[in-house]
């Protein structure tokens, strides 16, 4: 751990603590957790990018359909390759120390393909796309469950959901939470 304590000052990662949901401690963790993906070009510059790849061989993101959206949510130079600064934001986010309304807003970003700031059927076909995988709708399956998404959902009917609406209807799934985390 001494390797990557030094990496940082006190003020870095005290900063990065008021930044953040976590401890030094896990500031650290989740520094060496980014420094495995490319040791040689986080060695050479702490601020190195990693390219979105490096970043998906993560266990807990190889499998994930959103992978490459949580990295363009998280890119601060939108083309999802990440800063270790990215990368410890998305950490946090995904941690159990996060509120629900911080997850939810990220969540949102993510299924917002278009970043247009509201989810359309476009959107949510995208997301129910990813989720079934292998198990695709067909048309007509696809068109019922997300008419019956925006019934239940889109309250002002203009056939978008806002971030309220979304916020609304994922209050009522308290599993949501559980599939929206990343272990340290």
């Amino acid at each position: 751990m001494g390797g990557s304590s030094s990496q940082f000052t006190q003020e870095e990662l005290k900063e990065y603590q008021e930044l953040t949901y976590f401890t030094k401690k896990e500031i650290l963790h989740v520094f060496k957790r980014f420094q495995i993906l490319d040791p040689a070009s986080v060695r050479a510059n702490k601020n190195a990018r990693l390219p979105k790849e490096r970043i998906w061989s993560l266990p807990e993101l190889k499998v994930n359909p959103f992978k490459d959206r949580i990295c363009d949510v998280f890119s601060s130079s939108g083309d999802g390759d990440l800063s270790f600064e990215d990368f410890l934001d998305m950490m946090s986010v995904f941690s159990d120390s996060a509120p629900k309304n911080v997850k939810v807003e990220y969540a949102f970003k993510v299924y917002d393909f278009d970043s247009d700031g509201y989810l359309d059927k476009s959107d949510l076909k995208q997301v129910v796309d990813r989720l079934t995988g292998d198990q695709k709708l067909s048309d007509t399956e696809m068109e019922q469950l997300v008419d019956n998404l925006f019934e239940e959902a889109d309250l002002d009917e203009d056939d978008q959901l806002s971030f309220a609406e979304f916020e609304h209807v994922i209050s009522k799934a308290p599993d949501f939470i559980n599939s929206f985390r990343i272990r340290l």
